[in-house]
């Protein structure tokens, strides 16, 4: 057994007596290596592309692409869509970001399939429902997004570009993250443990 593979021994009471199922946990990467990793990518994108990594830019131009598909004289007339529309000289779902968030999928799906992580199902404590889990998880994204147009940023971008870059925004922003975090899970704990 390495010190990646450990294994686990649970018991359960039964009418019969004890039956005990042992269930050997996957490793994962190391998390120094793959800090540096990211941080290699984060340059190589400065350095190929002339900007950082983010996100949440790509759901924005989908938006926007798909009111001016609907309502394009809305669309042209209203400044957040016609920031992400462009001059109309090229289409807006040829942004690098659009395809930086496909290939996050792409790679995540495939890097889950290797390491044999894929599978079907929704992740929740033993203390919560799953509708409840479902609704956390649906106010909690939409509160990210939220807060990411707020921030003028995804986590990503904020966190990994505007933090390499010593923007100062950035840097508060990433200490609220964590703070915010850290508040929050005394009070949601219950539901995982």
């Amino acid at each position: 057994m390495t010190s990646l593979t450990k294994k686990f021994s649970h018991a359960f009471e039964k009418d019969e007596g004890h039956v005990h199922i042992e269930i050997e946990a996957k490793p994962y990467s190391n998390p120094y290596l793959v800090g540096i990793g990211l941080g290699l990518v984060l340059l190589a994108s400065f350095v190929i592309m002339g900007r950082g990594l983010g996100a949440s830019g790509a759901l924005s131009t989908l938006v926007a692409s798909g009111v001016n598909a609907i309502a394009p004289d809305h669309a042209s007339h209203n400044p957040f869509y016609s920031e992400y529309l462009g001059d109309g000289t090229t289409n807006p779902l040829k942004d690098w970001l659009i395809f930086q968030v496909i290939g996050v999928l792409v790679g995540g799906f495939l890097s889950g399939t290797i390491s044999h992580r894929v599978k079907k199902g929704i992740e929740k404590g033993p203390h919560i429902s799953t509708k409840m889990r479902l609704i956390y998880a649906f106010v909690g994204g939409g509160l990210l997004g939220w807060g990411a147009k707020l921030a003028r940023g995804c986590m990503s971008g904020q966190a990994l570009t505007g933090g390499a870059v010593l923007n100062l925004g950035s840097w508060a922003f990433m200490m609220m993250v964590f703070a915010g975090g850290y508040g929050a899970a005394y009070f949601m704990r219950r539901q995982w443990i």
